[in-house]
């Protein structure tokens, strides 16, 4: 008989209430009946609702790793609270009896088996895309590209006359006219600058506000990025349109100027592996401002290569009821099918089905493995990535350390990491970023503090000028001790 752990039914709700109310259900004894299959891939109940009649929930496993699950209620999440208090049922291990599977469900099957296997006949095979359609397509992608180059020509305009005046006045300048900008880069296909725009409008507005420096400082980084996305966008857009290939490729602007990947885009390009192994190491929660989004962050190590990857989780504020928030992952998950984005050092990644298996000792002495022991290289690898302006502004590592400790400086006392050489680098908290640095100073256990492994993020202090590490969590052969949720 199949089970479901806690973890794997809170992967599968869409949110919190729904979990709860699934684990009402079933701790309420709301199921009448239940039944599978004789061949173990069909699970169904019936469950009383607040309707005449009660409600048929099933779970379809024809597909190990895309079970399917259905309910006759109205609810329009998925899935509902009903399928979720079958899930209840089955990882409390209640009594389903063997049964026969109902013929529309048989018949739902042979239908979508006939579906992929036509999704899955060689190209030649299908239906060829008509001239007409094809052309249409790709002079639409090409009006498309011409389009982001005048976007880009009105945003140099603006940069170069925000740079002539100066960026030490521009406690003075006038935001209307770059906050109309801003938005009218969305018209140009240009989410990606916009945001960035964005982003300069909040500095230079906090900056008039409270005169602080270090909106000025940042404010230059963001003016940097912007012009080397600027710069750049135009050769690859121009490059584009002179070799007439409008369509999406793998370089990174495609990305950073708006461009939105879909998985089947990401294989066809071969930005993908087959049978991976991850283990999440963080997990955090950020608001964006410019963007007006939370943006739920998840740091991963491939079990095999001790790569360090991110899955990105995007949910506007105006649309925060529609997009599940993610939550944090305890177990190895294995995917059978993983795309990575095209990137740096912690590449985007996404996947469409997986199964969890728990973290023993050996997955974690085979992650601890690929831990960087020498905070030179570590740092050099960072500041390798840092320089390139389109880039993330910070780089997640795994660090083998000697010692965890606090030391007396000018500012007070600073914790540091040491590595087995002697070298040190500051421990510390990042504006914008939850507080870790309490719950480092709260570790019971000290012997933690030493010859362990720390996962952590490093990041350039524009206004200090030194690079940081942001810890995140000790990694040890006996478990992963989270200074985040």
């Amino acid at each position: 008989m199949r089970s479901f752990s806690e973890q794997q039914i809170g992967a599968l709700a869409p949110n919190a209430n729904a979990l709860s109310n699934g684990r009402k259900i079933s701790g309420g004894g709301g199921f009448v009946s239940r039944m599978r299959s004789e061949d173990d891939t069909f699970y169904m109940g019936e469950c009383k609702g607040s309707g005449k009649s009660n409600y048929v929930v099933s779970a379809d496993f024809i597909e190990e790793d895309k079970p399917v699950f259905r309910c006759s209620c109205p609810s329009r999440q998925f899935p509902c609270k009903h399928s979720l208090a079958l899930m209840f049922e089955m990882a409390a291990q209640k009594d389903f009896p063997v049964g026969e599977i109902p013929k529309d469900i048989l018949d739902k099957r042979e239908k979508k088996q006939a579906k992929e296997a036509k999704k899955a006949e060689p190209q030649e095979a299908k239906k060829p895309v008509s001239e007409k359609s094809s052309k249409a397509g790709k002079a639409a992608r090409t009006k498309k590209l011409k389009k982001q180059l005048e976007g880009l020509e009105l945003m140099k305009q603006m940069t170069d006359q925000l740079m002539n005046t100066g960026l030490s006045a521009m406690g003075s300048v006038s935001l209307k006219s770059y906050r109309e900008l801003a938005k009218q880069l969305g018209d140009y296909y240009l989410p990606g600058p916009q945001n960035y725009f964005n982003q300069l409008v909040l500095e230079m507005e906090a900056y008039q506000k409270d005169q602080d420096r270090k909106h000025y400082h940042q404010a230059v980084e963001v003016l940097k990025r912007l012009r080397a996305l600027e710069r750049k966008a135009v050769v690859y857009l121009n490059g584009k349109l002179d070799t007439d290939s409008p369509e999406a490729d793998d370089d990174i602007l495609y990305e950073k100027l708006g461009g939105i990947w879909k998985l089947d885009q990401l294989e066809s390009l071969g930005l993908k592996k087959e049978q991976a192994r991850l283990v999440q190491l963080s997990f955090q929660v950020i608001y964006d401002e410019a963007r007006k989004e939370y943006i739920d962050i998840g740091y991963w190590a491939d079990v095999d290569t001790g790569e360090i990857s991110c899955t990105y989780n995007f949910r506007p504020v105006k649309a925060l009821k529609y997009v599940k928030q993610e939550d944090s992952c305890f177990g190895m998950v294995k995917v059978p099918m993983l795309c990575y984005y095209p990137g740096g050092i912690n590449k985007r990644i996404r996947w469409e089905s997986a199964a969890f298996e728990p973290v023993t000792g050996q997955v974690l002495t085979e992650v601890i493995k690929h831990a960087c022991g020498e905070i030179s290289t570590a740092v050099k690898t960072a500041k390798n990535e840092l320089k390139n302006l389109l880039s993330e502004d910070s780089c997640g590592m795994l660090l083998r350390y000697e010692r965890i400790g606090k030391l007396s400086g000018e500012k007070g006392e600073l914790w540091v990491l040491e590595d087995e050489t002697g070298e040190r680098i500051e421990l510390a908290g990042r504006e914008n970023w939850e507080d870790t640095m309490t719950a480092l100073s709260l570790i019971p256990d000290p012997k933690l503090y030493h010859n362990q492994v720390l996962f952590g993020v490093l990041y350039y202090d524009a206004q200090d000028r030194k690079i940081r590490m942001y810890p995140c969590s000790i990694v040890t052969e006996k478990g992963i001790i989270r200074l985040l949720y």
